[in-house]
């Protein structure tokens, strides 16, 4: 009898080691991963996920399944992750739009980020910068400024309505008073191409996306809405350096994945992607394409969301902007 209680009471001290190893993700990942990029191939949330993905796979030992699956204003592909097993196998690429911009801009949404979508690292941030067409005549921010406070105000293009460029305008607009009217494009390459061909004169924009505009003198930078100058425009200013801290500005595009997912999962996930992110190779990749690599905790990222929410909400709520 004390041999089988022994036998018991040895076999209960063991379980919490048991349940603790079987919960480091259980060898995950056993089967390919499935990555959502809410927008078409070629752009910048598809080459941060095809960057890092090539390494990734490498890493875990398993395919990593890029699908682009645009719509909705990214609801499409979320509404896909929500709907997927729990289990840290369909994850998405999500920007600002998608966990902090739509549930602002829209009555109905068919998904609730705080609760279907489980953060996992904001992979990078594409700053925007403030682009003029040649023919505007606008030289620098002053000039934008003196010509958007004038009677009839001034046209602005979009890479969409309710994408980071179309929200970083308007948060320009409400800080500095201006009188601006928002035309929406679908995408970033036909809106700049209107900016350089002089049908509409100014837009924000992210160096991924507008690089090839502005190094070609298509478009010209007037302000990056960054902390900091960009490294690959040294000579552009930074709004805080021209007296308006307050606008900051950037797409921030995370790895999120579905809510109830395993926190050991999530945190194996995290490591191995931030790991395929900071491999030296990859980091200047996405530096060269105009990304800045972040690659924090999933803490971290959650926090940061909550921060951003709270800024862009009141933004929305108090310019009254709406998509439904």
């Amino acid at each position: 009898m004390r041999a089988i209680k022994r036998i018991l009471a040895t076999s209960l001290l063991a379980l919490p080691l048991v349940a603790a190893t079987s919960a480091v993700a259980a060898g995950y990942p056993e089967k390919p991963i499935r990555w959502l990029v809410p927008y078409p191939a070629g752009g910048g949330s598809d080459f941060l996920a095809r960057s890092i993905g090539d390494v990734l796979q490498g890493l875990v030992g398993q395919s990593v399944v890029i699908e682009n699956k645009p719509g909705g204003n990214t609801s499409i592909a979320a509404n896909d992750v929500t709907r997927a097993a729990a289990d840290g196998y369909t994850v998405m690429s999500a920007d600002n739009g998608t966990l902090v911009f739509n549930p602002a801009l829209y009555k109905k949404l068919s998904y609730n980020p705080g609760k279907d979508l489980a953060p996992v690292t904001l992979l990078g941030s594409f700053p925007m910068i403030l682009v003029a067409s040649p023919s505007a005549g606008l030289n620098s921010v002053k000039d934008f400024i003196e010509r958007a406070r004038n009677a009839d105000g001034m046209n602005y293009a979009s890479a969409g309505a309710g994408s980071p460029h179309h929200l970083a305008m308007e948060l320009l607009k409400a800080e500095l008073q201006l009188k601006l009217n928002h035309i929406p494009y679908r995408g970033a390459s036909p809106s700049l191409t209107d900016v350089a061909g002089g049908q509409v004169p100014v837009m924000m924009v992210d160096l991924a996306a507008g690089a090839g505009f502005i190094k070609a003198g298509k478009v010209k930078p007037l302000a990056v809405a960054n902390p900091t100058r960009l490294p690959q425009l040294p000579d552009v200013p930074t709004f805080a350096e021209l007296g308006y801290p307050k606008i900051v500005a950037a797409a921030q595009v995370g790895m999120v994945t579905t809510a109830g997912t395993p926190k050991a999962t999530i945190d194996t996930l995290n490591k191995q992607v931030v790991a395929a992110l900071n491999q030296p190779a990859v980091h200047q990749k996405l530096v060269d394409f105009g990304i800045q690599p972040v690659g924090n905790t999933p803490e971290e990222y959650a926090a940061l969301l909550k921060t951003e929410t709270e800024r862009w909400h009141k933004l929305i709520k108090d310019l009254g902007i709406t998509l439904d």
